[in-house]
């Protein structure tokens, strides 16, 4: 909600830009329809006396207003992240058992070809927002898109995968609206207050040593943002269909407060990401302080077809980018082989990897944390462990041609 203050000069400025016509002027004042008003925020922004004040009013929902569980579709440059069909599996388990949608929201540019791609993974309605102003990704633009959409059709949940993406919208969304949102969650399911069904999420805590379990029974929508790769996806079934539902929602140039100037793509384009390999391999401060210790492990996720990760520290040193940082304070992952060589295993790292299939650790202390959640543990030298490991694989592989 937004309060008018009697500093306003009549301007005008602020009319054009309300994505839902909330503002008018009367007798040389701008007011506002608190019915319509979806707190986006983009008049306080351009108005040039300071005269528009946003007010923060988290009040209790009528419930039977609100219907549908929503997942946040993320897309790249006309590609689906991960994160949706991943939500989509999970929202279809949640929407059966509380009876209502499950639906998708797509936002960008030129992304309506994407709808084929969720109608398969089980999205029950799909709303689409397309636009030049939504090319890319601002939080302005992206926050407009979102709290108008909830606020016309009312969801009773929606999901964010916890993406750096997903990790700035889902708040600037919940602070708009004034609603909850739990962050990073690891689990959901439905669980009853008060004969209502609610939302129940559980996220680590406390650095991972204990497990949440967080409502939020008295606003709508309930939302939370989901751990990548935790939620496993549905088998895509191209004879889905699913209603598609577009929307314009414009939004002033002058309310997007940050400029694009280049969009920095990985040097590599054709490397998996280490949130998308299906084996990584990942070096700590045992493997050594410069980017050539590294050169074993990048030969031995050749050979598999997987890419090299990281712990902190390596980031820290600034041997390897950010990008490959595995962990909590870097990327969760569930790969089918996760190797780590040279890491002790502090609960952070160990938080970010629990959804590995098969974990193999290697490591010279025999006390070292990591070999509590391995599947195999080698206690040895990575440095003459890694290159007979090496030469196996090339024996094994020479063997099948």
């Amino acid at each position: 909600m937004i309060t008018i203050k009697d500093s306003c000069i009549g301007c005008e400025k602020c009319i054009p830009v309300c994505p839902v016509d909330a503002l008018k002027i009367e007798g040389k004042l701008a007011v506002v329809d608190e019915e319509l008003c979806i707190s986006c925020g983009v008049c306080v922004s351009v108005c040039p006396v300071n005269a528009i004040e946003p007010v923060l009013m988290a009040k209790k929902a009528d419930f039977s207003k609100y219907s549908g569980v929503w997942i946040y579709a993320e897309q790249h440059a006309g590609k689906l992240k991960p994160s949706g069909p991943e939500l989509l599996g999970k929202g279809r388990e949640l929407a059966d058992e509380v009876g209502e949608e499950l639906c998708a929201v797509l936002i960008g540019k030129d992304v309506n070809g994407l709808t084929d791609e969720l109608k398969s993974y089980g999205a029950d309605k799909i709303y689409v927002v397309e636009g030049d102003e939504y090319k890319d990704y601002s939080t302005e633009a992206y926050t407009t898109a979102m709290v108008t959409l909830i606020s016309k059709y009312k969801p009773s949940m929606v999901l964010y995968g916890a993406t750096h993406l997903g990790r700035d919208l889902a708040p600037s969304v919940a602070g708009h609206l004034g609603l909850g949102l739990t962050a990073d969650c690891t689990g959901l399911s439905i669980t009853e207050v008060e004969d209502r069904k609610v939302l129940l999420q559980t996220r680590p805590a406390f650095g991972g040593n204990v497990m949440a379990d967080i409502i939020c029974p008295n606003t709508r929508p309930q939302m939370a943002t989901v751990r990548p790769h935790v939620m496993i996806p549905l088998e895509p079934d191209d004879s889905k269909s699913a209603d598609v539902i577009k929307e314009t929602i414009p939004v002033s140039p002058d309310a997007i407060k940050t400029e694009i100037i280049e969009v920095l793509e990985p040097e590599d384009s054709e490397e998996v990401s280490v949130d998308e390999a299906d084996v990584v391999i990942t070096g700590g401060r045992g493997v050594g302080n410069d980017l050539d210790s590294f050169e074993i492990l990048e030969e031995l996720a050749v050979l598999l077809k997987g890419t090299v990760g990281c712990s902190r520290p390596i980031v820290e040193a600034d041997i390897l980018s950010k990008s490959k940082q595995v962990g909590q304070s870097g990327k969760t992952i569930s790969p089918e082989l996760y190797m780590v060589c040279g890491v002790s295993g502090a609960v952070q790292h160990r938080v970010g990897i629990r959804g590995s299939k098969y974990i193999i650790a290697i490591n010279k202390d025999p006390k070292a944390p990591i070999f509590d959640m391995a599947d195999f543990g080698i206690i040895g030298d990575l440095h003459k462990i890694l290159p007979i490991l090496k030469s196996k694989i090339e024996q094994k592989k020479s063997s099948e041609k």
